[in-house]
C-alpha cells in the first residue's frame, strides 16, 4: 500500500490519502480506491493504465478530459446541479499532466463519485436507462469543438475486420479454413451489406460522432434511486459512426444466450431489450440523429453480431492468438453463436424498423 501511496503523493488532492484499497473487477485496467481522512475531502480512484491496449497515453487522457470538460459545461449551462456525480473529474498530476509515470507504468485518478452503483443486470427497465444514458452522452458532445483522437484504430471498422479474415484465410497458420468453409460462406454473403457504414461515410453522407465504443450497462452510474448519473469508462472514447454504441449493447444485452454458448437454440435475438433499449436512444439523442442514422439501427443490430463472428473466425483460423480461450474450439463455439444471433436479428428486420419508426 504503501508503494502505491507514493504514487498517489504526486496528484493534486484534496485531503491527506490514507490507504488503497482495490475497486471493483475491470478487465483492462487495474483500479483502486483511495480513501481520505477528512469527511469533506473527496476520495478518489486510481488506475494503472493498460499500455498494452491504449499505446498513447497522451491522447487518452486528452480525450477523456476534452469529453468531461465539454460534459460539464453543459450541465453548468442546463442549470443542473450536482455536477460532481453526473461527469467524471480527472484529477491533475504534479507535473502538469494528468498521468504519472514510474518505470514502465502509468498511473492516473479521478474523484470517486459517492453514493453511487452500478449493475450488471440486462432486462428491459436498465437497457431503456442504458439507452437513455448513452443517447444523451452522445447528444452532449455532439457540439463538441475538436473531435477525440482515434485511440484504437479500426476498432469498429468492418472493412478493416474482413480485411484482417482475407489475411487469416490466405495464410491459414493453423491449417483450420477447410473445417469453416460453411461459415466464410456466411459472413462473404453478407460482406458487402455490412460495410455500407464505411461507404456512406467515404460518400459524405454519414458523419462520425463522439461515441462511447463500449455500451455495456455496467458502464453508467446510477444513483441511489436508480436514475441514471452518469457514464463512466471513457477510455475507448473517440469519433465513429452512432453504430457502434446501438449495436454494440443490443450485441450483449439483447443475447438470450451466452457469448460462447455452445448450444445454439439458447441463442436469439431479444426484441423486448431491443425496443427498451431503442426507446430511451431515440428519445435522447433525437436532437442530432440524420434520418441516415436512424434509418440503419436495424443494420447496426446486425452489424455487431456479424463483426464479433468475424472477429472470433478470424482468431480461430490464426491458431487462438488474440482471444483467451478454455479449450481447443473455443472461438469456434464463439464464432457459430455469434452467427445464430446474427440470423435471428436479421429475422427481426421489419420488426426492427417498424418499431424505429414509431419512436421518431
Amino acid at each position: 500500500m504503501n508503494d502505491l501511496l507514493s504514487i498517489v503523493s504526486h496528484f493534486l488532492t484534496k485531503g491527506t490519502p490514507v490507504s488503497v484499497e482495490p475497486l471493483g473487477a475491470g478487465l483492462i485496467n487495474d483500479t483502486y480506491r483511495v480513501k481520505t481522512a477528512e469527511e469533506d475531502a473527496p476520495d478518489y480512484v486510481l488506475q494503472r493504465i493498460n499500455t498494452a491496449i491504449f499505446t498513447d497515453v497522451d491522447m487518452l487522457q486528452r480525450n477523456i478530459v476534452a469529453v468531461t470538460d465539454h460534459i460539464r459545461r453543459k450541465l453548468r449551462e442546463a442549470g443542473e446541479g450536482d455536477i460532481g456525480r453526473k461527469t467524471l473529474t480527472v484529477v491533475a498530476a504534479d507535473g502538469g499532466k494528468t498521468y504519472r509515470r514510474e518505470g514502465d507504468n502509468y498511473w492516473r485518478m479521478t474523484e470517486f463519485i459517492p453514493r453511487a452503483k452500478t449493475f450488471d443486470i440486462v432486462n428491459a427497465d436498465y437497457s431503456q436507462r442504458a439507452g437513455l444514458a448513452f443517447g444523451r452522452f452522445e447528444a452532449m458532445l455532439a457540439d463538441i469543438p475538436e473531435m477525440p483522437g482515434e485511440i484504437i484504430p479500426d476498432f469498429h471498422n468492418m472493412e478493416f475486420r474482413l480485411r484482417q479474415l482475407s489475411d487469416a484465410v490466405e495464410a491459414d497458420a493453423a491449417g483450420r479454413v477447410k473445417g469453416v468453409r460453411d461459415i466464410l460462406g456466411e459472413v462473404e454473403r453478407r460482406a458487402k451489406d455490412m460495410c455500407v457504414a464505411e461507404r456512406l461515410h467515404r460518400e459524405g453522407v454519414l458523419p462520425k460522432r463522439v461515441c462511447h465504443c463500449d455500451t455495456k450497462v455496467n458502464n453508467i452510474m446510477f444513483d441511489e434511486d436508480g436514475s441514471v448519473l452518469c457514464v463512466i469508462d471513457l477510455d475507448t472514447v473517440m469519433p465513429n459512426y452512432i453504430f457502434s454504441d446501438y449495436g454494440d449493447f443490443l450485441r450483449s444485452a439483447a443475447n438470450t444466450g451466452l457469448e460462447d454458448d455452445p448450444n445454439l437454440e439458447n441463442v436469439s435475438f431479444n426484441m423486448d431489450i431491443f425496443r427498451a433499449f431503442t426507446r430511451g436512444y431515440i428519445e435522447s439523442a433525437c436532437s442530432f440523429l440524420l434520418p441516415v442514422e436512424t434509418d440503419h439501427l436495424p443494420y447496426a443490430a446486425a452489424l455487431f453480431p456479424y463483426m464479433q463472428c468475424v472477429r472470433f473466425l478470424t482468431d480461430y483460423i490464426n491458431g487462438d492468438t488474440y482471444y483467451k480461450t478454455q479449450y481447443e474450439l473455443h472461438n469456434l463455439v464463439r464464432t457459430r453463436a455469434q452467427l445464430r444471433l446474427l440470423q435471428s436479428a436479421e429475422e427481426h428486420a421489419g420488426e426492427m424498423r417498424a418499431f424505429v419508426e414509431s419512436c421518431l
